[in-house]
């Protein structure tokens, strides 16, 4: 057994991959201290909305997308977490309907107690991911921490009128779905060891995913708004677009994609802090059926890494972009649709 097999990266931090993400409760009182940003009429994208990257137009033909992401071992295969960190840092770009061109790496490593091998290997994983998004990796910066994290700084390309952002959904559109939920209990599931090698080789394939394939498919389809599912959970990013675009959001309970399991390892008690802590702030954004328990509550609230892409689709067209991005070997659900009423409400059926 090699060096990076014996060492259960997921053991050495309390939280993985985007459950790390600092909730968004504290997130808004930490922010809503801080004084306006300055007006800037090439900013098309910045913090008004809680959108997925930042866009900066350089002329009429072109604007830069920039994001940031990284996080602790969200599973034990060194190569895997380097793969499953990128994907997940490249799919803001492609969630603003963008072309990752360059990356970063962001690397914190305990040098001296852990094998070199180990971070040569998340590095190898990165790269390769970079690679196939097409992108370059030009450089990065590292630090010696206890704790290992890892992830990308990603610079991006769009033109400027095709921006995606997550406030721009129409009453009479359709949400779809690009990747199943589940990921967060699945992979506390993993440090737990309750999962197979199977089902760990199914859940960090969806991670490790790129959303290339999606964000390219729905290029020609009247998109009015999108976000990547992540750590905030379905719902979470869901209340985010309703906000931002001033309009409701129905949910179809029975029509989430979920990884295999989910609600038996929930019951089991694999339910992340970060999870909960997303359930918990959004008490007054969401309505559930009275019939719906606790645990399916807290899997639409399930905090998610690397997930799929959330797509509000002008209603005619729905059915069709779903039928396309299935042809392309996308797993996606068409699983609620936007509304008039309740502007910023989200209410599960």
């Amino acid at each position: 057994m090699s060096d990076t097999e014996q060492i259960k990266l997921t053991s050495l931090s309390s939280k993985g991959g985007c459950g790390c993400k600092i909730g968004p409760a504290d997130l808004a009182q930490v922010l809503r201290d801080l004084p306006p940003a300055v007006p800037n009429p090439n900013l098309l994208v910045g913090l008004d909305t809680s959108d997925d990257a930042g866009v900066y137009r350089l002329n009429d033909e072109l604007a830069i997308v920039q994001t940031v992401d990284f996080f602790t071992p969200i599973v034990d295969d060194p190569y895997s977490f380097g793969q499953v960190a990128a994907a997940n840092a490249i799919s803001d770009i492609y969630a603003m309907g963008g072309k990752p061109l360059t990356a970063l790496n962001i690397v914190a490593f305990p040098i001296s107690t852990l094998e070199k091998s180990i971070l040569t290997e998340i590095l190898r994983g990165a790269g390769d991911k970079i690679k196939e998004a097409g992108a370059t990796l030009v450089g990065g910066h590292s630090i010696d921490d206890k704790e290992p994290k890892f992830g990308l700084a990603v610079t991006g390309i769009v033109h400027p009128d095709k921006v995606r952002t997550n406030a721009g959904a129409k009453p009479g559109d359709k949400l779809i779905l690009t990747k199943p939920i589940g990921v967060g209990i699945s992979t506390t599931s993993i440090k737990r060891n309750l999962l197979t090698e199977e089902e760990i080789a199914l859940v960090t394939k969806v991670m490790a995913t790129l959303n290339k394939t999606a964000s390219e498919t729905m290029e020609p389809y009247h998109v009015h708004a999108c976000t990547d599912v992540t750590g905030f959970g379905l719902l979470g990013h869901a209340s985010e677009m309703a906000k931002g675009s001033k309009t409701g959001l129905t949910i179809f309970k029975d029509q989430v994609p979920l990884l295999p399991r989910v609600r038996e390892l929930a019951e089991a008690g694999a339910v992340p802090g970060g999870t909960k802590n997303n359930f918990a702030h959004l008490q007054g954004d969401v309505t559930f059926p009275e019939t719906m328990d606790q645990i399916d509550q807290w899997i639409l609230c399930d905090a998610v890494t690397s997930g799929g892409l959330l797509i509000s689709v002008a209603g005619e067209e729905a059915e069709e972009l779903v039928s396309k991005l299935k042809k392309a070997g996308v797993e996606a659900a068409l699983i609620g649709e936007v509304t008039e009423e309740n502007s910023g409400h989200i209410t599960v059926i």
